[in-house]
């Protein structure tokens, strides 16, 4: 049995439970005390950087007015992000366009708007940049490889080779552009420290030869994402994570760091929801099957794609659960009629044997990657619903 407490404080979860009590399942509930506390935190580790919130993450307008308030910058992935972030009155000089793979009329509508600041990592999308943002300031991903220690993996579709990248901050500046940085990502949930002592290694060395042999001196690390949410499986404290990052920006900056990006998205939201779904049914395959199937009213199509593959591990709970009671092993699955809609199958959970239709259960650390990837109606099932418990 998961213990409760060690994800939510008893008053926060009586809160909780009184705020969402009568809501319809399925449903978000994001707590914005957890946002601004896990911001806060963020910002005492790390004093020396600057903070654009991803957000994809959750883009729920309270959670980027908020985090808008509290002095953070965004990562803007899409013209309908920038259009939303622009509406709460966030200057465009706190955005940069972060998506390496974009169209040339977005580009021109984010230059448009007053965004100067954009991520690349190929040829075709400098030379699309150049064309419709002249002047703009560039930082191009680098591939970090073995990051299979991360829980969702960020280093196939996004990035480029070291070489590669050397060759095109050599071209943005031939094009009119302004060579600002390099960024990577070592893999969203990641709980490897050391996979940013190779990536800050890589990035020193593209630093100091572009400067000796081409006179372009960068001036940024972008390092993404990666920092933890609390799920099933451990982590490091994030006091951890900044105290190595810090060694290894020493290691190779010395006292003379460049400025420092971080993107958080999942380290900041993650943990301030939950979502509540309620059992659909319950059965087994056949009459001597020892696991019990699980349906849901809530899958992998409205809230919970981050189970495809059994990546993510929420932490769950249920309306059932007593110290002492009686659990046994579950297969837990979605409402759609998709067979794909499995969330976990070889990582057994385990529920009350009591448990019945109509029961709710509660997937904690769900403020992340929930809502924001629902479908818009598969099946007829409509996206997740969010609420907001200020």
């Amino acid at each position: 049995m998961i213990n409760r407490a060690d994800y939510v404080t008893d008053p926060e979860w009586n809160r909780f439970l009184d705020f969402s009590r009568d809501l319809e399942t399925p449903c978000v509930v994001i707590n914005l005390h957890t946002v601004k506390r896990n911001y806060i935190k963020l910002r005492d580790l790390f004093p020396y950087a600057q903070f654009y919130y991803a957000v994809k993450a959750n883009p729920e307008p309270a959670v980027v007015s908020l985090l808008a308030e509290m002095g953070a910058s965004f990562d803007i992935a899409s013209r309908p992000e920038l259009e939303m972030v622009l509406s709460l009155n966030v200057a465009p000089d706190r955005m940069s366009f972060g998506n390496t793979i974009k169209k040339a009329r977005d580009v021109a509508f984010f230059y448009e708007k007053g965004v100067r600041m954009f991520a690349t990592d190929s040829k075709e999308d400098l030379k699309l940049i150049a064309q419709n943002a002249p002047g703009s300031r560039i930082y191009v991903r680098i591939l970090v490889e073995n990051s299979t220690t991360a829980d969702w993996p960020l280093s196939r579709k996004f990035g480029c080779h070291p070489d590669m990248a050397y060759d095109l901050l050599i071209l943005a500046r031939d094009l009119g552009l302004t060579p600002y940085g390099i960024s990577f990502h070592v893999g969203s949930q990641q709980r490897d420290i050391g996979q940013w002592d190779d990536a800050i290694a890589k990035t020193k060395y593209l630093f100091s030869s572009l400067e000796e042999d081409e006179n372009i001196r960068l001036t940024m690390i972008n390092m993404g994402g990666g920092f933890p949410a609390s799920y099933t499986q451990p982590t490091n404290d994030l006091s951890e994570y900044a105290a190595e990052i810090y060694r290894y920006l020493s290691d190779d900056f010395g006292d003379n760091f460049p400025h420092i990006v971080f993107e958080p998205g999942r380290s900041l939201v993650g943990d301030s929801g939950v979502l509540i779904s309620e059992v659909v049914l319950v059965s087994r395959k056949n009459n001597t099957a020892l696991n019990r199937w699980v349906y849901l009213d809530t899958g992998k199509f409205n809230g919970l794609i981050e189970t495809m593959d059994e990546s993510i591990k929420y932490p769950i709970i249920t309306s059932k659960d007593v110290p002492g009671g009686k659990e046994a092993e579950v297969i837990l699955a979605g409402p759609t009629c998709d067979s794909m809609d499995i969330l976990y199958e070889d990582y057994k959970y385990r529920l009350p044997v009591d448990l019945k239709i109509g029961d709710r259960i509660y997937f904690l650390s769900t403020g992340a990657y929930t809502a924001s990837y629902a479908s818009v109606g598969f099946n007829g099932f409509p996206p997740v619903k969010t609420y907001i418990m200020e």
